[in-house]
């Protein structure tokens, strides 16, 4: 029986040849270095993969993903990510990707036990909270279910403007645009 990591190894194979094949040296390239415009923390689910979904090349977005997308400021891997990404990377924006049908967000929304991820769905279940009335007022399923993806996004970035990372760097950004502002601003003359 073929093991079925041999279709990984293959599709590797394959994708290596093709890059190489337009251009002989993309990996040489890629070995120099990164310097990505862009932070993407998106869902872990499969099927939402950052660069296919932006149709953008390896090096530009740096990556994160977790279950249904969630920045939780215990997380050090998350925030290591963050970290190395803004003040070593450089990058200038950061995108939150929610997506509906999330699987993430449809157990967020059970009582059902699904193990050792109900800790980790608590903070969606806050966000329910939170929007509890707008949420309960919503007969359909999956529209209640969109809704909440998309409340979820908007409280992971409002998590996300929260951290001492990205407020460092808003700080450190106006202080900079500050500088530069009083090195054009004309010198007061002594009356």
């Amino acid at each position: 029986m073929e093991k079925t990591y041999n279709k990984l190894i293959e599709g590797n194979k394959k994708w290596a040849d093709e890059k190489l094949e337009i251009d002989k040296d993309f990996f040489m390239n890629l070995s120099k270095g990164q310097s990505p415009e862009f932070l993407w923390i998106g869902c872990s689910d499969s099927r939402v993969p950052a660069n296919e979904i932006t149709n953008t090349n390896s090096g530009e977005i740096f990556v994160h993903r977790n279950v249904a997308n969630l920045v939780v400021h215990t997380d050090m891997n998350f925030l290591s990510v963050l970290q190395y990404s803004v003040e070593v990377l450089k990058v200038k924006h950061i995108i939150i990707c929610g997506h509906y049908g999330c699987g993430g967000v449809q157990t967020a929304m059970t009582n059902k036990d699904a193990g050792l991820v109900n800790n980790w769905l608590r903070n969606i279940k806050d966000v329910y909270d939170k929007y509890q009335d707008e949420l309960d007022a919503i007969e359909d399923e999956t529209a209640k279910n969109n809704r909440l993806v998309e409340l979820n996004a908007i409280e992971q970035a409002y998590n996300l403007a929260r951290t001492s990372i990205v407020q460092n760097a808003w700080r450190e950004e106006i202080c900079m645009y500050m500088r530069g502002y009083m090195d054009l601003a004309p010198a007061a003359s002594p009356s």
